[in-house]
């Protein structure tokens, strides 16, 4: 293992939905649920509402690792916004295994606004994901072409 790898601490970006998953998320907090503080969370009005384009986004901006998190399947507060989403996810995933990144950086959860601590295993688990899958080739090429600047 080389040395950047063992000092490797994974940047991941969460999309989470208002009414259950980042609900959830609050909940961890204020159950004091500890989960790693690499997770950065975005707040969506629902996880419908992200968009394939903020996928790659958080990519390109440096995650290393990223998931979205919406209302549990046949329980969005948008009917089908959770539904879209999955299948968005789906895309994605195809997509970064196409351009050499890949798919498994990229998940799609289902929780309640209940599941406090489900979100902080969520957390933990993509942690632990994306810390034995080392940093995203992006961030491997911007510090390669830093590097030779």
């Amino acid at each position: 293992m080389n040395q950047i790898t063992e000092d490797f601490e994974p940047q991941i970006v969460a999309f989470c939905c208002r009414y259950c998953a980042y609900a959830a998320a609050d909940l961890a907090g204020s159950s004091r649920i500890q989960y790693p503080p690499n997770v950065k969370i975005v707040l969506l009005p629902c996880s419908g509402k992200v968009d394939e384009l903020y996928l790659l986004k958080a990519f390109e901006a440096g995650a290393d690792g990223v998931y979205v998190a919406g209302c549990l399947e046949g329980t969005c507060h948008f009917l089908t916004g959770n539904l879209r989403a999955k299948k968005r996810v789906q895309y994605v995933k195809s997509l970064l295994d196409e351009v050499g990144i890949g798919g498994e950086r990229l998940e799609m959860y289902n929780l309640s606004s209940a599941e406090g601590q489900r979100f902080a295993e969520i957390a933990r688990e993509m942690t632990e994901r994306i810390r034995a899958l080392g940093p995203s080739p992006l961030n491997q090429r911007k510090s390669k072409e830093g590097a030779i600047k």
